[in-house]
């Protein structure tokens, strides 16, 4: 460890030195609000809560940091999935201290350039104000996700989130034009300027973008946006399946391109979830095993949209693609469509603990993935309950495992691990993905350890010490340590 907790009243001193009061709350109760993940199932220790209001304060901090051997965990809207956002468990004796740094107080819109189409807004700032913010300017900025009252752009950006648009605009990755972001050494990475072409060499936002806060700690970014859309139609469908829906998607776009911006897909189960714990009902009944939600955007105003949708709607169920729809006829009903689909983790969550998998596979092993994935879980675990959602237009499958009615957290303690691997195995048979947009943080490191490229695994840890030589940035998430470091661990034990 860099430093034994002896020298805390020294670096205490030091952060009260640098900062402004503002920065620095005496309120146990609010750093306690920070440790625990939205999940509620990991709690971790912190030593202090750091609150910086500009990118010269959190250059501070980090400076201080690296001086005096302590750990940083930057921290968004703590909605991450992974236990990346919070702290490990602890005091752990010996240990060096851990400081919880927040950015819910950088928060500011720094500018809209509706022109350039671009938006530059602090870390801080959470989704829905940047909606609203890019909105007034007849902008939208195309990412959006259930958590989007409460996710923050510096946690979007570091996790590489996804949501519910990435079929057409693609993840934060693609969404990010520039950067501001301070270094594990105090320096500030000003990348900031939103250009669309900047051919000097490495890329260094890329590098931050997607890692977890282990490279530094995002202030800032410039996003792309896009026109608002004049019209949009959205459907909710009912399907046979996979393949049924599959088929859906590849009419859809050969016939309006670009123009599908969501094709989100619900198990018959996941529906009845939600209709029982928060009473909402599904548009169309539930006799179909599958339910995907469609909607298109385009810059054409007026009903075109509507019709077109329903012809090709039309066309597929005479065609047997399609069993049943229903088109969105106002605005408060679009909205109904997308709770339904939004809530659907929050259902979950409402019923108890659940194994949850975040994976990817290429668009077309959907049916593949989920067909042996049902199969391989019950003969392995019988009575455990799968529970299937997500980005279907994107290959994206939030393939979650219930305990059998009764067990709870027993049997996943009992079992998780195992339907976790079995599941894994399969998506890395198919050439997809242990996590497609949550990250790994703490929960899958072990896994990407299992499974990663070694190439790939040797690149990360060397670019980590190449920039973070003191292991300063949100420790033991991401990374996992290399073969001898976890050969020494085990022989120490």
């Amino acid at each position: 460890m860099a430093r034994a907790a002896a020298a805390e009243p020294g670096w205490r001193a030091a952060l009260a030195a640098a900062l402004p009061p503002a920065a620095l709350p005496d309120d146990p109760g609010l750093l306690a609000a920070h440790l625990t993940d939205w999940r509620g199932q990991k709690t971790g220790h912190a030593d202090a809560l750091v609150r910086p209001g500009s990118a010269a304060e959190v250059q501070a901090v980090v400076r201080l940091a690296a001086a005096h051997g302590l750990a940083l965990v930057p921290q968004g809207g703590n909605t991450g999935l992974v236990g990346g956002s919070v702290p490990e468990p602890g005091p752990v004796p010996g240990a060096r201290p851990v400081l919880l740094v927040s950015m819910q107080r950088m928060a500011a819109v720094r500018g809209i350039d509706p022109i350039g189409l671009s938006m530059t807004v602090e870390a801080g700032a959470v989704l829905e104000t940047v909606h609203t913010a890019a909105a007034l300017h007849g902008c939208a900025f195309p990412l959006s996700l259930g958590a989007k009252g409460s996710a923050t752009i510096g946690g979007l950006v570091s996790t590489n989130a996804g949501g519910t648009q990435v079929l057409r605009h693609g993840p934060m990755r693609a969404l990010v034009l520039g950067l501001e972001a301070v270094l594990p050494d105090g320096g500030l990475l000003d990348q900031l300027a939103p250009l669309r072409k900047d051919n000097t060499g490495y890329d260094l936002k890329q590098l931050l973008i997607g890692a977890e806060g282990t490279l530094g700690i995002v202030t800032a970014a410039s996003l792309r946006l896009v026109p608002a859309p004049a019209a949009r139609a959205t459907a909710w469908v009912g399907l046979s399946g996979f393949d049924a829906a599959l088929a859906l998607l590849a009419r859809l776009r050969r016939a309006l391109g670009e123009t599908v911006e969501s094709f989100e897909c619900m198990g018959r189960e996941g529906l009845e979830l939600v209709a029982a714990l928060l009473g909402h009902r599904a548009p169309v009944g539930l006799e179909h095993p599958l339910h995907v939600l469609i909607e298109l955007a385009s810059a054409e105003a007026g009903a075109a949209l509507d019709a077109r949708l329903v012809d090709l709607l039309a066309e597929a169920a005479g065609a047997g693609i399609v069993g049943n729809a229903v088109l969105a006829q106002t605005e408060a009903q679009r909205g109904q469509f997308w709770r339904l689909r939004e809530e659907l983790p929050e259902a979950e969550r409402r019923e108890g603990p659940a194994l949850k998998n975040d994976v990817s596979v290429p668009v077309a092993c959907v049916p593949q993935l989920h067909a042996q994935g049902i199969a391989a879980l019950a003969a392995a675990f019988p009575g455990a309950r799968p529970l299937v959602f997500g980005h279907l237009g994107d290959g994206n499958l939030h393939f979650n495992l219930r305990p059998p009615a009764g067990e709870g957290a027993r049997w996943l303690a009992a079992h998780g691990e195992a339907a976790r691997r079995m599941l894994h195995d399969l998506v890395i048979s198919l050439g997809g993905s242990i996590s497609a947009e949550h990250g790994i943080g703490t929960l899958k490191r072990a896994e990407l350890a299992r499974l990663g490229n070694p190439a790939r695994l040797a690149a990360m840890r060397a670019i980590k010490a190449a920039l973070d030589p003191q292991g300063l940035m949100n420790p033991e998430k991401l990374v996992p340590p290399a073969p001898a470091a976890l050969a020494r661990g085990a022989g120490a034990s």
